[in-house]
């Protein structure tokens, strides 16, 4: 790799393999993620990595509920508030299923995991838990390191080096319960294209999204593009009906307390606009993923409704309890 050659699909998988049994130490894994940081992965080598992943997971049969896996990739800098599990208490406030997979922040303050764990919230691999959590709140959630070992081996060197890499684009391929539909946010268009090619191959009804100032999610603070078995489009937020935001808007603080309460903001209605309207874009997105024949404008609705009617929070607090 450091010829500049690329690894063979069944390569990256034997790699990924090896991470997983812990055959690499702490030195040869930083300087092999550090690789994908000065030069674009190939198709092979994101596909073998997942073969891997998912051929090591502990898989979760959550029966045939349709539900949808809301997740960005992370790893685009900007340093947001938890926009996606937001995204995903909103989904389930309209009377919809999710399944997050998701893990701590490695390159941002708070991930999925950070800010529900702030609430109290302990994960857990207990079916029984994750089928009720499903069931009474909409909502389960799938921490990464439980159901995937190898994310559990690299932890700490991925945090110790605080910057993106490959495992970044790697966690939104290997939900545990290969979920049929996904809203996927992606930081560069190059991986937009990769996971539309792995999406359609694997026959997941996925929706890609990525905005074109860099953001892994429907920002709002520029034209965003959309990617999905139906085609791809570019957005602006105008002519969705919202206003543009900065990325000061969404800001996600300091710490997990401070993207902890923008987060509890989004969900009680007490958030600015622009916070609550970056959350709905997705969740529309989202909606429309699971509801291909739903307008989009009408997702938009729903999804403002499940905000103002209190039925998102409610979902949240439901969550909470159950798994806390």
């Amino acid at each position: 790799m450091f010829e500049h050659k690329n690894l063979t699909r069944q390569e990256a998988r034997d790699v990924l393999l090896n991470i997983s049994d812990g055959l690499y130490n702490d030195a040869q894994l930083s300087a092999f993620m550090t690789v994908f940081l000065m030069r674009s992965i190939t198709l092979d080598e994101l596909t073998g990595f997942r073969d891997a992943l998912l051929e090591r997971r502990h898989p979760v049969d959550m029966g045939d509920v349709k539900a949808i896996d809301i997740v960005g990739t992370g790893g685009d800098g900007k340093n947001t508030f938890n926009i996606s599990t937001a995204t995903c208490f909103v989904v389930a406030g309209t009377g919809r299923k999710v399944v997050k997979h998701g893990n701590y922040g490695a390159s941002s303050v708070s991930g999925a995991s950070n800010v529900l764990e702030q609430h109290g919230v302990k994960f857990t691999n207990d079916m029984d838990r994750l089928h009720k959590s499903l069931d009474e709140s909409g909502v389960c959630y799938l921490h990464a390191p439980f159901f995937s070992p190898a994310l559990k081996s690299v932890a700490p060197v991925r945090k110790a080096l605080g910057v993106r890499n490959f495992f970044n684009m790697l966690g939104p391929l290997v939900n545990p319960t290969l979920p049929k539909h996904q809203l996927l946010g992606v930081y560069n268009l190059k991986l937009m294209r990769l996971y539309n090619y792995i999406a359609q191959k694997e026959g997941i009804n996925c929706t890609v999204v990525h905005s074109l100032d860099g953001y892994d999610e429907i920002s709002l603070t520029s034209p965003f593009k959309v990617a999905s078995g139906y085609g791809e489009r570019v957005y602006l937020p105008e002519e969705l009906g919202f206003a543009k935001a900065s990325q000061d808007d969404l800001y996600g603080g300091e710490t997990v307390e401070d993207a902890a309460k923008i987060f509890d903001a989004v969900l009680a209605d007490r958030a600015t606009e622009q916070q609550k309207n970056c959350v709905v874009a997705n969740a529309a997105f989202a909606i429309t993923t699971l509801e291909p024949e739903i307008a989009l404008p009408t997702a938009i609705a729903e999804a403002r409704e499940a905000i103002s009617s209190g039925r998102a929070a409610e979902r949240f607090h439901r969550f909470v309890e159950i798994n806390s």
